[in-house]
């Protein structure tokens, strides 16, 4: 029996010896896979870090522009609200002038719109109260030198400052704020020029 113990123990012997081969092999191919593994998962962390950094700057980037964009619309909406307070104020400026000096004005409004034929003034009420009484004179002088005539309306209309000079069924509007608004571009433009 001693001979079936001493054969009994040289296999296990060898078993134990090729099992601990074999698990020495089984944890160097393990060692070596998860090696190669935190390696693949470093570069695909590196790859990751990479692609949102580019992400983050392009989103600052658009970020930045977009902050330009509404700093560039602010400054042209705040010229924008200058120039109109300013061309509001010279219109007020014109309105609120003293009466012979308004009514110089007018004629000479009238002077560049008159038409060689029949027509009619018409002016607001508040012009119509506080016109003086050698404008309807000057306005027919005027108007002769056209080759037409013009006689100022006793009834006011329903505009602000300025008139309508009226031709048959045609009326011409010459109020002021039609004016401006005709010279709008030009006018803000002058504005935009002297202010910057």
């Amino acid at each position: 029996m001693a001979g079936i113990d001493t054969i009994t123990n040289e296999i296990l012997q060898n078993a134990k010896s090729k099992a601990d081969e074999l698990i020495a092999q089984a944890r160097q191919a393990a060692d070596s896979e998860a090696e190669k593994a935190r390696a693949e998962a470093a570069a695909a962390s590196e790859k990751a870090a990479e692609r949102a950094a580019r992400e983050v700057k392009a989103y600052g980037d658009r970020i930045q522009s977009q902050i330009g964009m509404r700093k560039r619309e602010a400054v042209l909406a705040a010229r924008q609200s200058v120039i109109g307070g300013m061309i509001d104020a010279a219109l007020r400026k014109l309105e609120e002038q003293d009466t012979d000096a308004y009514f110089a004005m007018l004629l000479d409004i009238a002077a560049r719109h008159i038409h060689p034929e029949d027509g009619t003034v018409i002016l607001g009420k508040k012009d119509l109260d506080r016109m003086p009484a050698d404008f309807a004179g000057k306005m027919a002088a005027l108007a002769k030198t056209k080759g037409g005539t013009l006689t100022v309306s006793d009834r006011p209309g329903g505009i602000g400052a300025g008139l309508i000079l009226k031709y048959g069924g045609i009326e011409e509007n010459c109020t002021l704020k039609a004016l401006f608004a005709d010279a709008s571009d030009e006018l803000q433009d002058t504005v935009n020029r002297v202010l910057w």
